[in-house]
């Protein structure tokens, strides 16, 4: 591979932490460094440095909003040294090639997100830096960009390692990473003036890009874009899988509702455990008592510590992956036996207030389901009122089937889910599913409480709830007959409390 040597090259940089070893580099190299204002005052302490006014024979000008938008800076980058016509020009107007372009972007996201004034956030739109970055990305063949100061360690070793030399590979890296910032800084300044008119948009520059094993199956390609760092910390396993995020995404969004300590067993983006208690070996215990069978090859999610007592008991079971805030070494040591099981350190990061997904030639968008019910959103609309134990139970079970593929139905005992019917294309048939599931796994409807997704049309489920001992039902209401369904639950002597929230989830 046939590398150039750095000659000259301008600097113009927002932040200057950690660029002094690259000035330092760039001296004894010989280059000669063009600059400006801040950048320029800090260099010619380190090095000889010459300002960019003095090359275009122009000030700074406009309170500092011109200052490198001229022919012999923008000439000098875009030539094309294998160009006689480009050659000529920069010898006629004695325009300086450069082949090195290290600029930073003024902090517009930054500025906007610490809730500065619009005259404050418009001042921090960059013109001259992005339009540097671009000039000398599009010339990637003669031209190295450096775009951002996370690059200066990586470029500090590039040209330590090269005697101040790169080769195309280098310049082709360094220009796609300065066109993805450039494409996200526009997105931003874009998304900033279209909620000024309250305008509805969509667009998205999410990166890095992970590719994955394969997607949903085998046959079919997966490619996950994000920074999974700032969501968990992977402390041992294999590599993480498609479906095993889709997993992970629905583990996180369940155990997110729940401040008692719960253990949740996930298994094709539902639970098919999961428990309370304030003994976390008890929790577990709950939770997998629910359906042992599902729970192989599951994953596990708690919003506690794992200690080893709790561990000898979870490895006891096959499971693909386990998520906690946090392991005693004991507990780690002991998961870690199994070379491919998944074990991750879950963060309190933020999470995405919006959703989408792809649906025909466009995309559906939403905000989150972030409605968690709690006592304050009961209205009691039977005779009969629920006891402080049904009420903690109802609320237990209106988090889960939430979090429940629709048509759902959820029941559950001391908050203990006992089973849900999930995925159903009539209520009734969820309720039925979920009574046959109970009753397999040796549970007692008898006092058990009901949740479901979505209002009840008829009231053949509070009928079939009455037969099985079911004493107390929660749904959201706002059917034509929620009338029936109340009446019967009166006759029945069950109690009701609606919530006015749908939990519909396709």
């Amino acid at each position: 591979m046939v590398r150039k040597k750095i000659k000259s090259a301008l600097i113009s940089v927002y932040c200057k932490d950690n660029l002094e070893p690259v000035i330092k580099t760039l001296g004894k190299y010989g280059v000669t460094i063009y600059s400006t204002g801040g950048t320029f005052d800090f260099i010619k302490n380190i090095t000889e440095v010459h300002s960019v006014e003095s090359l275009t024979g122009y000030p700074s000008i406009l309170g500092g909003r011109v200052k490198t938008l001229h022919p012999k800076v923008f000439g000098g980058i875009l030539s094309r040294r294998d160009n006689s016509s480009d050659k000529e020009d920069l010898a006629k107007y004695t325009i300086p090639e450069i082949d090195l372009v290290i600029v930073d972007l003024y902090p517009f996201s930054e500025t906007l997100a610490s809730g500065s004034s619009h005259e404050e956030i418009i001042e921090k739109i960059d013109i001259g830096g992005i339009s540097l970055i671009r000039a000398a990305a599009k010339n990637y063949k003669d031209v190295l960009t450096v775009s951002s100061r996370d690059q200066y360690s990586s470029l500090l070793e590039l040209l330590e390692s090269q005697s101040g030399t790169v080769g195309i590979e280098d310049r082709i890296r360094y220009a796609a990473d300065a066109f993805e910032l450039t494409a996200k800084y526009d997105q931003n300044i874009s998304d900033y003036f279209a909620s000024l008119l309250n305008k509805e948009k969509f667009a998205l520059n999410i990166s890095p890009a992970n590719k994955l094993r394969y997607g949903e199956n085998p046959h079919q390609q997966g490619v996950f874009y994000g920074k999974l760092d700032d969501i968990f910390t992977r402390l041992h396993g294999k590599e993480i899988s498609y479906n095993n995020l889709l997993d992970i995404d629905s583990a996180f969004a369940l155990i997110n509702d729940f401040q008692e300590t719960t253990y949740a067993v996930i298994k094709h983006n539902n639970a098919c455990g999961c428990a309370s208690d304030s003994e976390p070996a008890k929790a577990w215990e709950k939770a997998l008592a629910a359906d042992p069978v599902s729970a192989f090859g599951g994953i596990i999610i708690t919003n506690s510590p794992v200690d080893v007592e709790v561990a000898e008991e979870i490895n006891k079971l096959f499971f693909e992956i386990i998520l906690a805030p946090e392991y005693s070494n004991e507990a780690l040591n002991l998961f870690k036996t199994k070379k491919n099981r998944i074990i991750l350190a879950t963060k309190s990061g933020k999470r995405p207030t919006k959703q989408f997904r792809s649906v025909l030639n466009g995309v559906l968008l939403q905000d989150i389901d972030n409605v968690s019910e709690d006592i304050s959103y009961l209205k009691q609309v039977t005779k009969k009122s629920p006891t402080e134990q049904e009420i903690s139970d109802l609320l237990f079970a209106n988090k889960l089937v939430k979090h429940s593929k629709s048509n759902a139905i959820v029941l559950v005992k001391n908050k203990q889910l006992l089973a849900s019917g999930i995925g159903q294309t009539s209520r009734v048939d969820a309720l039925k599913q979920a009574i046959e599931k109970a009753k397999n796994f040796g549970f007692s409807l008898s006092g058990a409480v009901m949740a479901s997704d979505a209002f009840f049309p008829f009231p053949d489920c509070v009928e079939i709830a009455s037969k099985e001992g079911i004493t107390a039902i929660i749904q959201p209401g706002g059917s034509m007959r929620d009338r029936e369904s109340v009446d019967l639950c009166d006759q029945t002597g069950l109690s009701m409390a609606i919530t006015g929230y749908r939990h519909f989830k396709h």
